[in-house]
């Protein structure tokens, strides 16, 4: 079988933050409807503060566009070895540079612009993302022999082996647990910091006026009323107002000022793990650009 694809590890950490909001708080709407809230379109200075935000351990992830960057040349030496074996790599399909989400894209809550057309739901892939996925899933098709071929009985042999170890010899493949664990700690440690417990609460009482009873915006985020196929009139109205009463009282402001002290903290006492977890990193990324310069 193929290995997974990457996935968001800030996302990650934001579910398991969401879940146990929703289920430490009770969150009841008082009868809100979409007819009480008017689709502005979002200031532009709102959705630049959280497409534009950086965390101190962000320099310790793997961004989406790094790992397409070690998968793409990957794949490169992949086709060789498969070609030499007789058989055929096809290279997945590149994303386009402005289809990648910032890292830290509604690490807070909901965002103004996507509250406007999506509520909660995640927004539709764009189209390159599209055949990404795609070719991952074709890939899940492949004939057994191709498979066997490419991953070997493992899932980590074959020609996936080969290729790993051209690319970047003994260097072990980059381990973000440590950046997993940070993350989610420190996202965690900052909600309960003096100055963001009082901003939510500021936006708890912005909320109520609203017509909407949620402790804070993961709750309101995290609520089983929005597990349908497609957003509602009502998610939509909530998460408007839930963007809007975070703008309104500066959650995102507070909140990442809170967190980034949290964060260089976990950085100074995590130094030896992170180091070494980054340095792997960009041995990695440096062979990866080697290889796709060639």
């Amino acid at each position: 079988m193929p290995p997974s694809r990457a996935r968001s590890t800030t996302a990650l950490a934001l579910l398991v933050l969401a879940t146990t909001t929703a289920t430490a708080c009770t969150a009841v709407e008082h009868g809100a409807t979409a007819g009480h809230h008017t689709a502005a379109t979002p200031p532009a200075h709102a959705n630049r503060q959280a497409e534009q935000l950086q965390l101190p351990l962000d320099a310790y992830a793997s961004s989406v566009a790094e790992t397409h960057l070690v998968e793409d040349a990957q794949d490169v030496l992949m086709r060789r070895c498969m070609s030499d074996l007789g058989m055929e790599w096809k290279a997945l399909p590149r994303v386009a540079a402005r289809d990648i989400e910032p890292p830290n894209l509604g690490r807070y809550g909901a965002g103004e612009a996507d509250a406007l057309r999506y509520g909660y739901h995640p927004r539709p892939d764009p189209q390159s993302v599209v055949r990404r996925n795609r070719a991952w899933e074709e890939r899940e098709a492949l004939p057994a022999e191709v498979q066997h071929a490419a991953y070997g009985a493992s899932g980590k042999g074959g020609c996936l082996k080969t290729a790993r170890h051209q690319l970047a010899g003994d260097t072990a493949p980059p381990d973000f647990h440590a950046f997993n664990q940070l993350t989610g700690t420190a996202l965690e440690t900052s909600r309960r910091a003096p100055e963001v417990r009082a901003v939510l609460r500021r936006w708890h009482t912005c909320m109520a006026k609203a017509g909407f009873d949620y402790k804070e915006p993961m709750a309101a985020a995290a609520s089983e009323r929005w597990k349908t196929s497609a957003p509602t009139p009502a998610e939509r109205a909530t998460a408007r107002a839930d963007a809007a009463c975070q703008r309104s009282v500066k959650v995102v402001k507070v909140w990442s000022a809170a967190e980034i002290r949290v964060q260089r903290r976990l950085i100074e006492q995590n130094a030896g793990r992170l180091d070494e977890a980054k340095a792997r990193k960009d041995r990695w990324l440096a062979a990866a650009r080697r290889v796709l310069s060639q």
